[in-house]
C-alpha cells in the first residue's frame, strides 16, 4: 500500500468513525464515547478510543443505571480492487456491567469461510449442546476433545447471514432496545433507521458487484433498460466482479 493509499484509507476510516459516533450518541445519548481511527499499518482500527489509545466500552443504561456495555472494534482495509474501504474484522460484544465475560458476541472476519466469516457467539450453557459437541469424532468437536477440555456453547459459531447480509451495529442496538428496553436519546429511532438504511444500501451495492448478471435480470423485469458493459481501452473504474463462488456474496 502506497503512502497515498494509506492516507486515503485513514480518511475514509475517520469518516466511518464519525458515522459510528453519530449513531451511538444518537441512540444512547451524548455520553457515549467518540470513535477514532488509528492507523495500524495495512489496516485502520476504528473504535471508541481514549487519549491513551485504550479501547473504551460504550455504557448502556436501563432505568437510569448502567446495566450493559458494548465493546465495539472494527479493522478497515482496502477491498480487492483498492477502490472501496472494506471491513477486515468487526467485533460487537455485549457485556453485563462489571462482568468481564460477554453475554453475546457478534463477530465478522473478512477472510473467514470455515467457521463462517459472519457469526454469533452465545455465552450460555445447555447440557444438551455440550453433549452434542462431544458426540462426533471428527471436525471441530474432535479438535476440542484433543485438547482434553469440556466444550462450551460460547465456542460455537452461529451463522448470521454471510459476508454481505451480516448484522450491523445498528441491528445490535435495535436488539438491545427491543429485548431490554434500554434508555435511549430523543429521536433515536430516526437516527438508527437512517444509519441502517445507509448500511443496507452499501451492502446491496457490494452484492450487485458480486452478482451483476442477476442484478441486471431483476432490473429488466422491473422495466429498466440495462445494457451489457463495453470494455474500455483504459479502464479507470474497476469492472463488476465475477459472480464466482469465491465472491463474498456466496461465502458463508
Amino acid at each position: 500500500m502506497t503512502a497515498e493509499e494509506a492516507k486515503a484509507l485513514v480518511g475514509l476510516a475517520e469518516g466511518f468513525a464519525d458515522q459510528l459516533t453519530d449513531l451511538t450518541r444518537g441512540v444512547l445519548g451524548e455520553g457515549a464515547p467518540r470513535f477514532h481511527a488509528i492507523n495500524m499499518g495495512s489496516k485502520v482500527q476504528v473504535s471508541p478510543i481514549d487519549n491513551n489509545e485504550v479501547i473504551q466500552r460504550i455504557p448502556v443504561f436501563i432505568g437510569g443505571e448502567e446495566r450493559l456495555s458494548l465493546g465495539v472494534r472494527y479493522f478497515c482495509c482496502w477491498d480487492g480492487s483498492s477502490t472501496y474501504m472494506a471491513t477486515d474484522l468487526a467485533d460487537v460484544h455485549v457485556f453485563y456491567a462489571g462482568i468481564p465475560d460477554p453475554l453475546v458476541r457478534f463477530e465478522y472476519v473478512r477472510s473467514g469461510t470455515e467457521p463462517p466469516g459472519a457469526h454469533l457467539h452465545v455465552h450460555a450453557h445447555r447440557d444438551e449442546m455440550a453433549y452434542l459437541l462431544r458426540l462426533s469424532d471428527k471436525g471441530r468437536p474432535k479438535q476440542g476433545l484433543r485438547r482434553d477440555r469440556l466444550p462450551r456453547l460460547a465456542e460455537m459459531h452461529f451463522p448470521v447471514g454471510g459476508h454481505r447480509m451480516r448484522p450491523s451495529l445498528e441491528d445490535v442496538l435495535l436488539f438491545l432496545v427491543r429485548e431490554f428496553a434500554i434508555d435511549t436519546a430523543d429521536g433515536w429511532r430516526a437516527v438508527v433507521q437512517e444509519h441502517l438504511r445507509r448500511w443496507r444500501l452499501m451492502q446491496l451495492k457490494a452484492s450487485v458487484r458480486d452478482a451483476p448478471d442477476t442484478a441486471a435480470r431483476v432490473l429488466r423485469t422491473l422495466g429498466y433498460t440495462v445494457v451489457e458493459p463495453v470494455e474500455p481501452t483504459e479502464p479507470t473504474v474497476p469492472g463488476a466482479r465475477k459472480a464466482a463462488e469465491e465472491s463474498k456474496l456466496f461465502l458463508p
